[in-house]
């Protein structure tokens, strides 16, 4: 093959790969752009991530919060899905960083993989320069955000991670759903390494009734992490109405109490 025709191979190929990239990225993110104003007693605030895009932040405050949450959501939607759940959070002692991924919200960008990972950090070093030690800081995941938890603590010191409705991987989701088609995920959002990794204490909370990203795999999750660690199952949680369930945010606020010094 001469060296142009390798050229041009090359450049197909990589435009291809890139298309693909596109394409599954659409399958995974399903922002909402919508965000309206914050609740009352919530405050905005702006970010930049450290490829300089541009992300949209809520921040509440607890009189004598014992610890503040940095809150990666999941794959739809954006922060004012969940207001309520941040309103109670506050209300149990708790600082809250509700940040919203590229191309979710009023944040910039499109999102991906790679970018929504810079994001978790643009928002930890946030609070960290607002004033907050990182021996308070709580990595708080939900869904798809629990992967993002994970890996934002194997790169920042925190206090604890504590996940909802979390997975071992985006391709062991997609195989319960798509079966054979679970390749094209390929390795994304995979925390099997690395929720192994994590040298602080770990909790999971998972619905039983999860028809979205099945109770199982929680478990599986839970059972790769180090101690000290605690699993929650919530009889008869769903994916998206686990919150609903006030043993979830009861029990969140007991574990941090127990290991995250206020």
């Amino acid at each position: 093959m001469s060296p142009a025709r390798k050229v041009a191979w090359t450049l197909f190929a990589a435009t291809l790969l890139s298309g693909f990239r596109v394409m599954i990225d659409r399958l995974v993110f399903f922002p909402d752009s919508f965000v309206g104003d914050p609740p009352a007693g919530v405050e905005e605030r702006w970010l930049t991530a450290a490829d300089g895009v541009r992300l949209h932040a809520w921040v509440a405050r607890a009189a004598s919060a014992r610890a503040t949450l940095v809150w990666s959501h999941g794959n739809a939607g954006n922060i004012a899905g969940r207001a309520d759940v941040l309103l109670a959070l506050v209300s149990h002692g708790f600082d809250v960083l509700a940040y919203d991924y590229r191309g979710y919200g009023k944040s910039q960008g499109r999102p991906s993989e790679a970018g929504v990972y810079l994001d978790a950090a643009a928002a930890f070093d946030s609070e960290r320069a607002h004033g907050t030690p990182s021996s308070r800081i709580v990595c708080f995941g939900e869904s798809l955000g629990g992967a993002v938890s994970i890996r934002l603590a194997t790169e920042r010191p925190c206090a604890a991670v504590v996940v909802v409705s979390a997975f071992t991987s985006l391709r062991e989701v997609a195989r319960i759903h798509y079966g054979s088609l679970a390749f094209l995920a390929g390795a994304r959002f995979d925390s099997t390494d690395l929720v192994g990794r994590l040298s602080v204490p770990f909790f999971a909370v998972h619905g039983d009734r999860d028809a979205i990203v099945p109770y199982a795999l929680g478990e599986q999750l839970f059972a790769l992490a180090r101690e000290p660690k605690r699993f929650l199952r919530v009889p008869g949680a769903g994916h998206n109405d686990i919150f609903e369930h006030p043993s979830v945010i009861d029990e969140i606020a007991r574990f941090v109490a127990a290991h995250v010094a206020g």
